[in-house]
């Protein structure tokens, strides 16, 4: 019986450790209202001065 706890244990680890991968690297949306645009970095390039 102790075997079983700790294979169900190990297992709900496992699973637990998957699903925090997937959330971690999931896309994120792109912000719609612009606070995040201090942040990014600006390209600096031909278009620029267009």
């Amino acid at each position: 019986m102790e075997g079983l706890l700790l294979l169900l244990l190990e297992a709900a680890v496992a699973l637990a450790l998957l699903v925090f991968i997937v959330w971690w690297t999931w896309p994120r949306p792109k912000p719609r209202d612009g606070h995040d645009a201090d942040k990014t970095p600006h390209r600096h390039g031909r278009d620029e001065n267009h």
